[in-house]
């Protein structure tokens, strides 16, 4: 488990004793954004790229983060969207009860270099996020690809497919 800089400790739900009593790491860390989990099953990515040279802002490079992620999910048939005032990819973010994250995005710049990035589900043990409220939210949930389309996806196939859409949207 992670929690940014701007994180609150309240949203781990259970005591750190018993984290480390059941082999969980939790750190505090200094990129944007509150608490996630980080584990097997997930694409993690911390691209490090100067947005000076990009000419991007902050903001900007976060947009084609999400926008990279939902063109991926795009590929497998999933309406992955944006939700106002929080940073990720979301699957039905408007709905009330049925907004769930499958991409957490937590960045950090300094001097126009990118530090830290994004956690994307594709097989990924849920049961973890139980034991917070992922990204500081209490009403929303949290899935993975695996869960969409109801059943294991091949992890060598979704990092390649990542990559290509990376290569597309950042070319270099």
């Amino acid at each position: 488990l992670t929690i940014g800089k701007s994180g609150k400790d309240t949203n781990l739900l259970i005591p750190e004793e018993l984290l480390v009593r059941r082999g969980i790491s939790f750190f505090h860390v200094n990129r944007g954004g509150d608490i996630t989990y980080h584990g097997p099953g997930q694409i993690t990515g911390y691209p490090v790229f100067d947005l000076d040279a990009w000419k991007l802002g902050l903001k900007q490079y976060i947009y084609k983060l999400e926008e990279t992620i939902i063109r991926f999910l795009a590929l497998y048939g999933i309406k992955g969207e944006r939700l106002a005032g929080a940073t990720g990819v979301w699957i039905d973010p408007d709905v009330p009860g049925k907004a769930r994250k499958i991409c957490a995005i937590g960045v950090k710049s300094s001097r126009f270099v990118t530090m830290h990035g994004f956690a994307l589900n594709i097989n990924t043990d849920l049961d973890y996020f139980s034991l917070i409220n992922p990204c500081g939210f209490k009403d929303k949930g949290v899935t993975s690809l695996q869960k969409e389309l109801g059943a294991e996806q091949d992890f060598e196939t979704a990092k390649a497919r990542l990559y290509s859409l990376f290569v597309e949207m950042f070319p270099g």
